[in-house]
């Protein structure tokens, strides 16, 4: 530290570091105060300072003072230097000299995000001038719960002067450690970036010679401090739940690729299944760079499992097709032999035999199995050709035969005709003769065309199972047998109706009501019966 003399120009602090100066030093500090402008301190202020009042409360002078220091840099740069500064007669602007070391917000905050500007809460408690004191040789202490601590002296300034001097560095050490504490609180400043600024804050408080509450100003750090380790704690949950998360995705995806895996041989779809496969790896790779990084055990392990099934479906993929291609040449071979025999059977004009032949050659061609995509379309356009060129042919001489069927088609309409008159029977055995001799003629008529076949036939099956309808019916009355039942039934019938009549005589004679209606409901039933089976008998004309 430096005495002060009448001459002496420098500001000196207890480090015994000197910084020279014109003899009027807010000129040098100015230039601290501009470095500081670009914090967010200073920020808000700087669009209103050039219009702002020369006299403002000591509370607004730790950020508003700079524009009015850089105002009278130009009248108090010309003065010449005196051994002994003598009071202007006039007021003047409050000098600001240039400070030592102080923290800036831009300093606290440069490791952090960008974030919205904030403004710095004034430090609580009375002014921090009321913490100090200037000495009578002009050295300026702070009182802390210690005692007095010396923190330096500004050679030309009135004491009130260098007393706000340094009162002004606490208010800036201040709002530095508070905006810090904001932006934990507000912003998503990192635990790291946090406690980065939270080590330069500690380096400038460490070395500050200021004039403040500074338990206060140790109070807001150890805030500090503790938002930051509540920043690291939260983080590291954080950490861990994106962590969790990341596992049960990656979970999820190695359990996926283990059931596509595993599932049987025959019901696995090989290309659907592939792709999957392809897709689940990349969803992996997009994991890996855009979601929380797992521990390298965690991770080691998950990667097994999914290398592994896909391994395992991709060994199995290719056994599969290996085998496939084996059964598929074994196909081909197979199919060519088909084609073969059904390019043979195309000029054959025995045409319900080859058609019988193409239709099992096509049972043949079912079990041969499946070739390859291209092998079994090329074999298959042969084989479908070989078929359509026969029954092409055949369906064209059924045209040909239909055309001379069609004068045996009148002759059996008309024979149809003439069967029909015969309906219905009322002659059984001139019925039959008649039919005889219409089926005769039937059969000589020969063939009618295949659209008419199956109409014609109809007509003469309903002629034909008429007249036996009728056959069977007389058969069936006259039957010796039958006909000696039904009389035998009715014989029964009669004595029992005759036995009942006498029944319910004697119950009315007796008076008895119960017995007379019981008598006479069984006797209603005989009778209807007996009615009944009269009725058959006289069928047989008995």
């Amino acid at each position: 530290m430096t005495e002060q003399t009448p001459t002496d120009s420098e500001a000196t602090e207890p480090t015994g570091a000197t910084e020279a100066s014109q003899p009027s030093p807010p000129t040098e500090a100015t230039e601290q105060t501009e470095a500081t402008e670009s914090t967010e301190a200073t920020e808000q202020t700087e669009a209103t300072e050039s219009t702002e009042a020369t006299e403002q409360t000591e509370a607004t002078e730790s950020t508003e003072a700079t524009e009015q220091t850089d105002a009278t840099e130009s009248s108090e740069a010309t003065e010449p230097a005196a051994p002994a500064p003598a009071p202007a007669p006039a007021p003047v602007p409050r000098p600001v000299p240039k400070p030592g070391p102080v923290p800036s917000p831009a300093a606290v905050r440069k490791v952090a995000h960008p974030q919205p500007a904030l403004i710095p809460t004034p430090a609580p408690g009375p002014p921090a001038e009321s913490f100090g004191r200037v000495a009578e040789d002009g050295t300026v202490f702070v009182r802390t719960t210690d005692g007095e601590r010396e923190v330096g002296a500004y050679p030309g300034a009135s004491a009130e002067e260098a007393l706000h001097y340094f009162a002004r560095k606490y208010d800036e050490l201040y709002a530095s450690a508070d905006l810090l504490h904001q932006r934990l609180g507000g912003t998503d400043l990192s635990a790291k970036d946090a406690a980065d600024g939270l080590a330069k804050l500690r380096e400038h408080v460490a070395e500050a010679n200021v004039v403040g509450d500074l338990a206060a100003l140790d109070g807001k750090v150890g805030e500090i401090e503790k938002a930051v380790a509540a920043r690291r704690e939260a983080e590291a949950a954080e950490r861990t739940a994106a962590r969790a998360a990341a596992a049960t995705e990656r979970e999820r995806i190695v359990a996926e690729a283990e059931q596509i895996a595993g599932q049987p041989e025959s019901k696995i779809q090989w290309k659907t299944s592939g792709a999957r496969m392809r897709e689940l790896l990349e969803e992996w790779k997009r994991h890996q760079r855009g979601s929380a990084r797992l521990d390298r055990e965690t991770e080691g392990t998950l990667w097994q499992r999914f290398s592994s099934a896909r391994n395992s479906f991709d060994k199995a993929r290719r056994v599969h097709f290996a085998q496939l291609e084996g059964t598929q040449a074994e196909a081909k071979a197979a199919k060519q032999e088909l084609v073969k025999e059904a390019e043979a059977l195309t000029s054959s004009t025995e045409w319900g035999q080859t058609a019988g032949a193409y239709k099992r050659l096509m049972d043949r061609w079912r079990k041969a199995g499946r070739a390859s995509r291209a092998d079994d379309d090329a074999l298959w356009a042969r084989f479908k050709a070989a078929q359509d060129a026969f029954f092409t042919a055949k369906d064209a001489n059924l045209a040909k035969e239909d055309e001379e069927f069609r004068g045996n088609l009148a002759v059996k309409e008309a024979l149809l005709k003439e069967a029909e008159a015969i309906l219905p029977v009322t002659d059984l055995e001139a019925a039959k003769t008649a039919l005889r001799a219409i089926q005769d003629k039937w059969e000589a008529a020969g063939k009618v065309p295949r659209g008419d076949v199956d109409r014609m036939e109809k007509g003469m099956r309903r002629v034909e199972q008429a007249v036996r309808d009728a056959d069977e019916k007389r058969w069936h009355q006259t039957n010796p047998e039958v006909a000696a039942r039904a009389q035998s039934m009715v014989d029964q019938l009669e004595s029992s109706v005759a036995s009942l009549r006498e029944d319910l005589e004697k119950a009315q004679a007796s008076g008895n009501e119960k017995k007379v209606s019981d008598a006479r409901a069984k006797l209603e039933a005989q009778e209807q019966w007996l009615t009944q089976a009269r009725g058959n008998l006289d069928e047989f004309g008995g």
